[in-house]
């Protein structure tokens, strides 16, 4: 798809997030797994939960752009996600996994941060304050998780690990 415009933009990077909250949204899981920290574990749960609804947001604005939700490979969170899970295949002790997972979980909520940030800004330039809405309770959540994550390593989680 050329990107033309704002609007060509704004379409490339909602689905973009989309693709990136799909692929969170499957390693999720993988992740609630292999902590070790009953917190930690809990965190990665609730965080799944508020991907599914995050993903429906963005299901919503696909909808109310007349467009069928799909995404488009986002080298950038696939990377980030490679990264999680190597630490989560080669960490051998669990209180240096879970550190290690907090942080490549922080990397995947500041892309995710970038983005919606962006989005938001873009559909209030574009007039779509509906979208904007959606993408905002999704940025949100994304701040909250990143709280979470930060509060479980300072909380001790990162001494444990030390």
């Amino acid at each position: 798809m050329a990107m033309k415009n704002l609007e060509d933009l704004f379409v490339h990077f909602l689905r973009d997030i989309y693709y990136a909250e799909k692929q969170v949204l499957k390693t999720l899981p993988k992740m609630a797994r292999k902590a070790s920290a009953p917190e930690l574990r809990e965190a990665f749960e609730h965080h799944r939960e508020e991907t599914e609804g995050q993903i429906e947001n963005l299901e919503r604005a696909f909808e109310a752009l007349g467009l069928k939700a799909r995404g488009v490979t986002c080298e950038a969170i696939d990377g980030i996600l490679e990264e999680g899970k190597e630490i989560m295949d080669e960490a051998r002790e669990d209180d240096a996994r879970d550190a290690g997972m907090i942080a490549a979980a922080q990397a995947v909520e500041h892309y995710e941060i970038t983005r919606y940030g962006t989005l938001i800004a873009w559909a209030k330039r574009l007039n779509k304050t509906d979208i904007a809405k959606l993408l905002a309770a999704n940025l949100e959540q994304e701040y909250a998780a990143d709280q979470k994550l930060t509060g479980l390593a300072e909380s001790g989680l990162n001494k444990q690990a030390a």
